[in-house]
């Protein structure tokens, strides 16, 4: 049965750009629901809780959630990194309910935007 955490563990492709005075997040499927904040990590975080309240809303109403599309599939990379920058990734990862690919691929496609 497709449930609240069914869809809140969906991998939605999430864009996260600078404004002229703050981090605004949103799902690509859902150009709408956004999320703010000073950084990155507060809008992410903004953009989790804001699609928890739609989906919640969604559910109880009975109305079609879109489920992302899946146009750029994942592969699986082994990566070496220092153990007090993962233990920051996986306590960061943790308290935005993101897991440890999700954090550093958003990371990552953010600091490639930024060079």
């Amino acid at each position: 049965m497709k449930d609240l955490n069914y869809y809140l563990n969906l991998n939605y492709e999430m864009i996260v750009k600078k404004d002229s005075d703050c981090f605004v997040a949103h799902y690509k499927e859902f150009p709408r629901i956004l999320g703010t904040g000073e950084n990155e990590i507060e809008a992410i975080s903004d953009l989790k809780d804001a699609f928890k309240c739609f989906v919640e809303i969604s559910l109880k109403n009975g109305d079609k959630i879109k489920e992302p599309s899946q146009i750029h599939p994942s592969k699986n990379y082994a990566i070496t990194m220092k153990t007090n920058i993962m233990d920051e990734i996986d306590k960061t990862a943790a308290r935005l309910g993101l897991s440890r690919s999700a954090i550093i691929a958003v990371g990552m496609q953010s600091y490639i935007k930024n060079i």
